[in-house]
C-alpha cells in the first residue's frame, strides 16, 4: 500500500512539475496546431511559420519528422517533398523550442492535413467488357454494372453510344445497363456500346475522361418450332414466322415408285427455327401412316412408297417436324402426290428449228418464212391423240435467255437488245411428268427507223395534238364566219323586200297576194334565208316576179320638185320613203296615216290630217313603248283596193289571245 501511495504521489508531482514546466516555457515558442497543404505541392512551399522569443530555437525532435517529409529553414517549416493525397492524408510532427540561455525547452506538436486535388482520372477495370444476354429479354433487365474508380474519389458522370442501340444506362451516376427494346437473336447476333465516364459534371471545363467497350452477346432461346424448308419469312408483331408452301410429287397408277420419292420444291426436311440452337428434327407423318401407302423416315424425312396405288386422283398428307428433346415445338406442311397414267408419248415440237424477227421491247416475234404471220411454237402429244395430240399441260420457254418469254406459245422481247442474231432454244415441257422436247431457235434483232433525223413516238404525239389544236380552232373560226354570214344574207334579203314592197306601191296590177308584216323583218335567221312567210310573196312565184318587173331601185326615185309647173302626171313624180313614224312636213314626202273610217271611195291620195305633230307624237311614243313592253309587232295588210284610190292598210297582233285589235284602213 505505501508503495502505491508513493507511486501515485510521485505521479501526481511528476505531471505537476511538467505543467508547471509548461507554463513556465509556454512563451518562449508557439506553433498552429494542424495546417493544410494542398497535394501535388513544389518543394519548399512554407507549411507553417513558427514564433520564437529571442534566444529561441526550434527543430524538429528526433522521432518528430517521420521520412523527413518536411525541414526548418529559419523558424519556417518547410516540405521538403512532393505530397500526394492518394499517399498519406495526414502527417503528425513535433517540434522542440530550446532557450539558449535557460535551457528550457518546449514540445508542440502540429498536424499538417494534405487536400486532395482532382488529379486522377477514373479507371475502369476491364476494357473491353464481355457480357451475355438471352434474346427477346423484356425492357428493364438488367445486363450488368459496368462501374469506374477514381482515386480522387466524388461523382463519376457516365455516358453510353450509342443512343439507339436498345440500350440505356438507369441513370447518369448509375452504371447499370439496362434492356430498352429487346433484341432477337435471328436479327442481332451481338451489340457493341461504348461507355464514357468523367469525373466532373459534363459541362465542367477541367475534367478527366475515360472509355471503354462492352460487347453484349445475345444468346438464342428455344422458342421457335422447326420450319420446314424452303419457307418464307414473315415478321408478325415482333415474332418471325416461316411459312411452308407444301411438298408435291406424283406416282403412275399401278406402279410402285422404287428408293425416295421424288418431291417438289426438294427433298422434305426442316430446321430449328432457333438457328443458335440447331436442335434435331424428328418427323412422322400427321395422323395416320401415310394411308398405309407412304412411309417417312423419322431422321431423314425421306419418302417412300410401300405398294402401288390403285385409284386415280390426288393423295394428301400431313408431315410433322418436331424437336427431338422438345415434342412440344413442333410444326407441320402439307404433302401432295398425283396419280396419273403413264405416259407413252413425250411431247414433240412441229419443227427442229425455228427462225423469228422482233424489233422492240414488248413486240411479238414475226415468222419470216410465213410472212405477216407472227412466229407461234406449237407442240404435240400422241397420248392426247382424243383431242387431236393437243396437251394442255404443255409449257414452253426460250432456253439461254431470260430477255424473252413465250405467251401462250407466241414470242415476245421483254429487254431492249442490240441488232444483231440470237441462236437459242426453245424448250416444250410436259408439266405432269417433266417430259420435254427442244428445237434450235434463231432471232433476229432489228431496230425501227425513226424518219425525220430521230423523232420518236413521243415526238409525232406531240406535233398530232399541236394540228389537232389547230384544226378544232380553224372549225370555230369558220363556224363563226358561216354564222355571220348567213346573218349577212337575211338582213340584205329584207331589204331587198322591203325595196319591192316600197316599188310595189306605186304601181297598178298585180295587187293581189301582196302583203307585208313586221314580224317577218324581226326573225334574223330564217330557214330559208329570206322573210316570204310572212312578208312579199315567195321569191320564184309569178306574183314576186310581176312585182319585180315594174319596181325600180331606191336610189332612182322620180322627181316632184315642181308640182305647179310641171307637166309630168302624178304617178311621174318623185316618191320618197314613206312609212315613216313621224309627220313630215317637207315637200316631196307622201306620209301613211292610220284611220278609222275610210271611204272606199275616195279619190285623195292622202288624206289630210290637222297639225298636232307635238300631241301626236307623245302619244305615238307612249303606244310605242307599250307595244314594246307587250313584246308584240303589228302586222300590215295589203288589201285590193286600187293604189290610185287608195291602200287599205289591216293592222292586227299576231298574238292568238288578243281580242281587242283594230282593223285601220287608210287611203292613198
Amino acid at each position: 500500500m505505501d508503495g502505491t501511495h508513493f507511486s501515485l504521489r510521485t505521479s501526481s508531482s511528476f505531471l505537476l512539475l511538467l505543467i508547471f514546466l509548461h507554463t513556465s516555457t509556454a512563451q518562449i515558442c508557439s506553433a498552429p496546431t494542424s495546417v493544410n497543404i494542398a497535394e501535388n505541392n513544389e518543394i519548399g512551399v512554407v507549411v507553417a511559420t513558427i514564433n520564437l522569443e529571442l534566444g529561441v530555437t526550434v527543430d524538429f525532435t528526433a522521432d518528430g519528422n517521420p521520412d523527413n517529409v518536411f525541414r526548418f529553414v529559419g523558424n519556417m517549416m518547410e516540405a521538403a517533398m512532393v505530397l500526394d493525397f492518394e499517399d498519406k492524408t495526414v502527417h503528425v510532427v513535433t517540434i522542440i523550442c530550446t532557450e539558449t540561455a535557460t535551457a528550457s525547452k518546449l514540445e508542440l506538436p502540429i498536424v499538417v492535413t494534405v487536400d486532395n486535388l482532382n488529379d486522377n482520372a477514373p479507371v475502369f477495370e476491364q476494357n473491353p467488357y464481355h457480357a451475355t444476354l438471352n434474346e427477346l429479354s423484356p425492357s428493364g433487365t438488367t445486363v450488368g454494372r459496368f462501374a469506374a474508380t477514381d482515386l480522387d474519389g466524388g461523382l463519376l458522370y457516365y455516358t453510353l453510344m450509342p443512343a439507339s442501340s436498345g440500350f440505356a444506362l438507369k441513370a447518369q451516376t448509375n452504371p447499370d445497363l439496362l434492356v430498352v427494346t429487346p433484341v432477337d437473336f435471328d436479327k442481332v447476333k451481338s451489340v457493341q456500346l461504348t461507355l464514357t465516364v468523367q469525373d466532373s459534371p459534363l459541362t465542367a471545363a477541367n475534367r478527366f475522361i475515360t472509355t471503354t467497350t462492352i460487347m453484349v452477346s445475345i444468346v438464342d432461346v428455344d422458342n421457335r418450332p422447326p420450319w420446314f424448308q424452303p419457307c418464307s419469312r414473315y415478321e408478325v408483331g415482333g415474332a418471325v414466322v416461316c411459312q411452308s408452301h407444301g411438298y408435291t410429287s406424283r406416282v403412275v397408277l399401278n406402279e410402285q415408285e422404287a428408293g425416295v420419292l421424288p418431291l417438289d420444291p426438294g427433298p422434305l426436311y426442316a430446321i430449328d427455327g432457333d438457328l443458335g440452337l440447331d436442335e434435331e428434327i424428328t418427323y412422322s407423318f400427321l395422323g395416320g401412316d401415310g394411308g398405309g401407302l407412304f412411309q417417312i423416315n423419322p431422321s431423314t424425312g425421306n419418302i417412300s412408297m410401300l405398294k402401288p396405288v390403285d385409284v386415280l386422283g390426288t393423295i394428301s398428307l400431313t408431315v410433322l417436324a418436331a424437336q427431338s428433346t422438345n415434342l412440344f415445338q413442333s410444326s407441320s406442311t402439307s404433302l401432295s402426290i398425283r396419280v396419273q397414267v403413264k405416259s407413252l408419248h413425250p411431247p414433240q415440237l412441229q419443227r427442229t428449228q425455228y427462225r423469228g424477227v422482233v424489233s422492240a421491247v414488248g413486240s411479238m416475234a414475226m415468222d419470216p418464212e410465213n410472212k405477216d404471220l407472227p412466229l407461234r411454237f406449237l407442240a404435240t402429244d400422241q397420248d392426247y391423240a382424243a383431242t387431236g395430240g393437243m396437251n394442255p399441260h404443255i409449257t414452253y420457254n426460250v432456253d439461254g435467255s431470260s430477255d424473252f418469254s413465250i405467251i401462250d406459245g407466241y414470242l415476245f422481247m421483254t429487254k431492249d437488245l442490240p441488232e444483231g442474231t440470237l441462236s437459242l432454244q426453245v424448250v416444250a415441257v410436259d408439266s405432269t411428268n417433266e417430259e420435254s422436247d427442244t428445237a434450235q431457235l434463231s432471232v433476229e434483232v432489228t431496230s425501227v427507223i425513226v424518219p425525220g433525223g430521230g423523232f420518236g413516238a413521243v415526238d409525232m404525239a406531240v406535233l398530232g395534238a399541236s394540228l389537232g389544236v389547230l384544226l378544232f380552232v380553224c372549225l370555230v373560226v369558220i363556224v363563226v364566219l358561216a354564222v355571220r354570214v348567213r346573218r349577212g344574207k337575211a338582213a340584205w334579203r329584207k331589204i331587198a323586200e322591203a325595196s319591192l314592197f316600197q316599188s310595189s306601191l306605186g304601181q297598178k296590177g298585180q295587187k293581189e297576194g301582196i302583203q307585208y308584216t313586221n314580224e317577218a323583218f324581226q326573225k334574223d335567221e330564217d330557214e330559208d334565208g329570206g322573210s316570204t312567210g310572212g312578208g312579199l310573196a315567195a321569191r320564184g312565184s309569178p306574183q314576186y316576179e310581176e312585182v319585180l318587173k315594174p319596181s325600180v331601185a331606191l336610189n332612182v326615185l322620180r322627181d316632184d320638185s315642181s308640182e305647179a309647173g310641171s307637166d309630168k302626171t302624178d304617178n311621174e313624180k318623185e316618191v320618197k320613203p314613206i312609212l315613216t313614224k313621224e309627220r313630215r312636213l317637207d315637200e316631196g314626202y307622201k306620209s301613211v296615216w292610220f284611220k278609222e273610217d275610210i271611204d272606199p271611195d275616195a279619190k285623195e291620195e292622202v288624206v289630210i290630217i290637222p297639225d298636232s305633230r307635238e300631241d301626236d307624237s307623245e302619244e305615238e311614243e307612249e303606244e310605242e313603248q307599250e307595244e314594246e313592253e307587250k313584246m308584240k309587232t303589228p302586222r300590215v295588210m295589203f288589201n285590193d283596193a286600187d293604189l290610185d284610190s287608195g291602200l287599205g292598210v289591216k293592222m292586227e297582233d299576231p298574238g292568238e289571245d288578243s281580242e281587242d285589235d283594230e282593223e285601220l284602213t287608210v287611203d292613198l
